[in-house]
């Protein structure tokens, strides 16, 4: 048996495999449990007592040298078609997918394109903010429901420092740093401690829009929003401005636009009113121009705000404000094939 072993050994020395295939199959012929190897090691089991000791490690050497050089042919042929297909030039490259913008984000760079063309430029903020910033300087009462913590996500108390309830925070900001004209525009995320529903979430997204100047009027305003509907919804878009109330502004008013969907006919969608509410707005109120430092004598001016998310389920008609958070891959899909 130690000559058959030593002739095995000759073999397994020589051994050369022209490919991986070739490698799989010599550690078959040798090391499975068919193999020549394996049957050695059955013969084993029957030779003298006296010879185990001497046959068995001899056995065991020969064992670790087939498997040793089985893959070690294994490997280089590895390596070869590895390094292959690393300078091979006319190789096809890995497809990576490529991703695509939110819905959010494509609406917001979208009214901040419209916008831009009246003049507006970009301002933005912190997220976390005091409380003369978002509600004080804004001509907040001290006893107005926003300030209260079921609206309000507050995270310390004197000075009250809370997350942002709207963007208008950054408008403070500008007109306290900036003397007019000020005509910029206010995207952002904000909070709001809500029951999150199918209409209404905790975080969502705003932009606001301030134009601060001698002589700007109700009627510039109003002309500004005309713009932007029928630059968003389509050239027949019609508007209306309804009188509402917002501590800063005055006059202040809520905007509807004609519904798309039914032109102005009525659906489930309007509400069979034919009018689809998007962005509150008005006059800046003088108090407010008076905190940042703004002469209200001289200078008037016009804000508007309105929720991404409100227009975004309008434009493209989902009914689910959840979807935008929930990044389901086949719903932000739809978006990327169509940008």
């Amino acid at each position: 048996m130690l000559d058959k072993i030593k002739a095995i050994s000759r073999e397994i020395k020589e051994l050369v495999a022209n490919s991986a295939d070739e490698a799989e199959q010599l550690r078959i012929k040798y090391l499975s449990k068919k193999g020549i190897i394996t049957s050695l090691f059955d013969e084993f089991k029957n030779i003298d007592n006296n010879l185990k000791r001497e046959v068995g490690k001899v056995l065991n050497e020969l064992k670790t040298e087939a498997t040793e050089r089985i893959n070690n042919l294994k490997e280089s042929h590895s390596k070869t078609n590895s390094d292959n297909t690393k300078n091979d030039l006319t190789a096809p490259g890995v497809s990576i997918p490529l991703g695509g913008k939110h819905p959010l984000t494509i609406v917001k760079d979208e009214i901040i394109e419209i916008f831009a063309r009246l003049g507006f430029n970009v301002a933005e903020g912190p997220e976390i903010e005091d409380d003369w910033h978002v509600f004080t300087a804004l001509n907040f009462p001290e006893e107005h429901p926003a300030r209260d913590m079921q609206d309000t996500f507050f995270i310390a108390q004197k000075p009250d420092i809370l997350l942002r309830t709207h963007t208008s925070s950054v408008q403070t900001r500008v007109m306290k740093n900036n003397q007019p004209p000020i005509r910029s525009l206010f995207p952002g995320r904000v909070f709001r401690n809500e029951a999150i529903s199918a209409r209404a979430h905790c975080i969502f997204h705003q932009v606001e829009g301030l134009y601060i100047n001698e002589n700007v009027s109700f009627a510039d305003l109003k002309q500004t929003l005309l713009y932007f509907a029928k630059e968003m919804f389509g050239q027949n878009t019609q508007i209306r401005l309804r009188p509402s109330f917002f501590p800063f502004t005055e006059p202040s008013a809520e905007m509807d636009i004609s519904c798309s969907l039914c032109n102005g006919k009525g659906c489930n969608v309007c509400k069979y009113t034919g009018w689809v509410e998007i962005l509150g707005c008005g006059m800046v109120d003088p108090n407010v121009l008076e905190n940042c430092n703004i002469d209200n004598e001289r200078y008037t001016g016009f804000a508007f705000g309105m929720g991404i998310e409100r227009i975004t389920m309008l434009k493209y008609q989902i009914k689910d404000i959840r979807l935008f958070f929930e990044n389901d891959i086949r719903f932000l899909n739809q978006f990327t094939s169509a940008h």
